[in-house]
């Protein structure tokens, strides 16, 4: 398929409202619950996402080193963990964009969502939501990942029948 017959996709700053359907934005915000810990010194911001190992799963905490992606992008396939939620938070200080559908059948290019991300915000994707795998922009960025280890098929991949682009990270 060609670049010019693809899917324009609109890119949106990521909120916790809009990414609500798909997960939890993880960042420290007056939004969320937070208090002082250690005599003062230290602000906690608590209980920031629910991650899900699924039924025979553990957590497990990796890093992945995300390759830059060049925009315009086009994408192709998406992919969802159907036993496990999946959380991203970025250690490389840069932006990066989120492409998400919901949860359930594989999606059509016209359910896709694209948020930019802040340096500062992570994302967890509940359990089954659709998403693109890791689009780092500018850099090589690491990025910590919480999700599980554990017996059962935990990743289906889709292409999509009709591609989307997106032309840049402007919201």
């Amino acid at each position: 398929m060609s670049e010019t017959t693809a899917f324009p996709l609109q890119v949106q700053p990521l909120t916790r409202e809009a990414f609500a359907p798909f997960g939890e934005v993880i960042e420290a915000c007056d939004a969320v619950q937070h208090f002082t810990i250690n005599a003062g010194n230290t602000e906690r911001y608590h209980d920031l996402a629910n991650i899900e190992p699924g039924p025979d799963g553990r957590v497990i905490v990796s890093i992945f080193r995300g390759q830059p992606r060049c925009l315009p992008f086009t994408v192709q396939m998406m992919e969802r963990h159907p036993l496990a939620s999946q959380a991203f938070i970025p250690m490389s200080g840069k932006p990066y964009l989120v492409v998400v559908a919901p949860a359930g059948e594989p999606p059509a290019v016209e359910d896709l969502k694209v948020f930019l991300a802040r340096h500062d915000q992570g994302v967890n994707y509940a359990t089954g939501v659709w998403h693109h795998p890791l689009l780092a922009l500018d850099d090589v960025c690491d990025f910590i990942v919480i999700d599980r280890k554990g017996i059962g098929h935990n990743c289906d991949e889709i292409k999509l029948e009709q591609h989307g682009i997106i032309h840049d990270r402007n919201p």
